[in-house]
């Protein structure tokens, strides 16, 4: 026993020593490529990213939604305009060497704390395990305090910060078997079946092009996913609308109009019974219809922007109103479904008609300038790439889609999964959200890069006059109706400076309220559940930064579908008895069952 116990002991002083030789190697090509950095003095580096290189190994990142590859986001933020100053590198150098001193000095016993990816026992129990994870630790924040660091404008630093992030959550120890202590332990105990579960997990998500973040056989849409009861009315290339069954015996005369993105589908409204926004309006006495798109295929690779506010958003509009005999409408708008709606708006206010009486933004973005991370991956020369692809049509792969919200959140939405379900042979549980989330739909090409430039690339909406769309100008100093304005507070796709930024746009009754999570789970709330908060202000004044609306606003327990049918309730106009029948006659009979076929067909 002694004699093993000292020979571990030789193996540990060989495999510290080498850490730290490995330590000063890394710093020694740092020194070289910032030779102003040992002396801290000023000057020029040749080459303002080779520090992070030095570090990083040659690995390819993903390239999701055609976006340019991470590599290549950090190879364009690494120019000229980027810089590091010599004295914080060399802050940053001494930091990193005194906290591996430490980690070396506490060889064994060193434990990686604070990161749920290394939490299990198997971790803990594992030293050789628990050491690399904490190396890797230590390495992690080294490289994101030196992007921190870097000088230049602020979206060469986002994309700075962006790409290093993914390099950093993509070479974790817990991504590959040969380092997953937690996997390796699973494959003793189980006789190495984790392993052939695994296997076939990824030969399985192999085939159906994704990775599986739920047990996809479990749910059906339509079966045990969009159940609301209701009935197709109308139909044509782009989109199906469907009426919902009253729940009251009397319903508001003015019908209500739900516009989803076209990104994903339609049922993130209507996942179950008791989260569902749709069958919350119907019991709130709205005779409510939805826009369900069409999941386009090549018929529909020339489709443009104008095509779907026109012929989509618009026709919605005219059939609820002629179906109802109502003399206009109340109308939501979720995301993109919200963008789409507010440039209906301006183009029906431009031709001097209101049909719609009041309208919902749920996490929308009308104005561009805050958009997140998203921004990253925008600018002259990507844009100009996408029109040139689709200048003669084509569509955008909504796998490519999905990817890239995945990539917006690695940890979670990605590697997770990757760790799950392939080291570890995991099947995922049930959850009908990530079930909805791998449910992707494509977008029609010129659709998609007139949306990119005049939206997220110039910002074009908020500027009167500036872009014309259906032969209208866009002015929404013209949209005079009253509003409702929903921002999430951790969303990353709309964030909430993005959200609050309609506030400033429409002269009209405006409420904005901020509920808690994020993109998703912020909007999707039941008032039932009791879950989270909301934020009210009792001002009418908007100020222009959301953080002087947050100062003064109240917090509320509990979801804020509660407050938005206060809201919305006295917009209704008088209750009438509810319809006994689908649509209106012959003109507009039921054509099918909800949830309808277009919402069925895969991308």
């Amino acid at each position: 026993m002694a004699s093993g116990k000292k020979n571990d002991t030789a193996d540990w002083a060989q495999a510290a020593q080498e850490f730290q030789q490995g330590l000063v190697r890394q710093w020694a090509q740092m020194a070289q490529a910032f030779p102003g950095a040992a002396s801290a003095t000023a000057g020029p580096a040749p080459d303002p990213m080779a520090a992070f290189r030095a570090f990083m190994p040659p690995a390819q990142g993903a390239a999701p939604m055609g976006m340019p590859a991470f590599t290549e986001l950090f190879q364009q933020a690494g120019g000229a305009q980027a810089s590091l100053d010599p004295a914080t590198l060399l802050e940053i150098q001494q930091t990193y060497l005194k906290d591996a001193a430490a980690l070396w000095n506490q060889g064994l016993a060193a434990r990686p704390e604070g990161d749920r990816r290394f939490a299990s026992e198997a971790w803990g129990g594992n030293p050789l395990a628990a050491f690399t994870a904490a190396t890797y630790l230590l390495n992690a924040r080294t490289l994101m305090a030196m992007a921190e660091a870097v000088q230049g404008d602020a979206k060469t630093k986002a994309r700075v910060r962006f790409a290093v992030q993914q390099w950093i959550d993509a070479s974790a120890p817990s991504n590959f078997l040969a380092f997953n202590a937690e996997a390796q332990k699973k494959a003793i105990e189980t006789q190495g079946e984790s392993i052939a579960k695994g296997v076939a997990n990824l030969l399985h998500d192999i085939k159906q092009g994704h990775v599986s973040m739920t047990d996809e056989s479990v749910f059906e849409v339509g079966k045990n996913v969009a159940t609301t009861e209701g009935a197709v009315v109308f139909e044509n290339e782009l989109f199906q609308l469907i009426e919902y069954k009253p729940l009251t015996a009397k319903v508001y005369e003015r019908p209500f109009l739900l516009v989803p993105p076209c990104i994903n589908k339609f049922y993130i409204l209507d996942l179950q019974p008791d989260n569902s926004l749709i069958r919350y309006a119907v019991e709130q006495g709205h005779r409510t219809f939805v826009v369900s798109w069409r999941n386009p295929d090549e018929s529909l690779a020339q489709a443009t922007w104008d095509q779907y506010i026109e012929d989509a958003v618009i026709r919605a509009i005219e059939v609820v109103r002629d179906i109802s005999g109502a003399k206009d409408i109340n109308a939501l708008g979720f995301c993109v479904g919200g963008t789409m709606l507010g440039t209906a708006l301006a183009v029906l206010a431009g031709r001097g008609q209101q049909p719609v009486h009041s309208a919902t933004f749920l996490t929308t973005l009308l104005d561009f300038r805050d958009t997140g991370i998203l921004d990253v991956f925008i600018d002259e020369n990507f844009v100009r790439f996408r029109e040139m692809q689709f200048a003669n049509g084509g569509l955008m792969p909504g796998r490519d889609l999905a990817t890239t919200f995945s990539f917006l959140r690695p940890n979670d939405l990605v590697w997770n999964y990757v760790v799950g379900n392939y080291l570890k042979g995991e099947t995922p549980p049930p959850f009908d959200l990530l079930y909805w989330n791998s449910d992707s739909t494509n977008l029609p090409g010129p659709y998609y890069a007139w949306y990119l430039r005049h939206m997220y690339l110039q910002n074009d909406l908020i500027k009167p006059g500036e872009v014309l769309v259906c032969g209208q100008k866009i002015d929404f100093r013209q949209v005079k109706l009253p509003v409702y304005i929903y921002g999430s507070r951790e969303d990353h796709i709309v964030p909430i400076g993005g959200a609050y930024g309609s506030t400033q746009l429409f002269p009209g009754k405006k409420r904005f309220v901020m509920g808690a999570s994020g993109h998703i789970a912020g909007v999707i709330n039941p008032a039932s559940k009791g879950k989270r908060s909301h934020w009210t202000s009792g001002s009418s004044a908007f100020p222009e930064n959301v953080k002087d609306w947050i100062a003064q606003a109240t917090e509320h327990p509990g979801s804020w579908w509660t407050d938005w049918a206060a809201w919305l309730k006295p917009l209704g106009g008088k209750q009438i008895p509810a319809p006994k029948a689908y649509g209106r006659g012959k003109a507009y009979g039921a054509i099918e069952p909800a949830p309808g076929r277009y919402v069925k067909a895969k991308a």
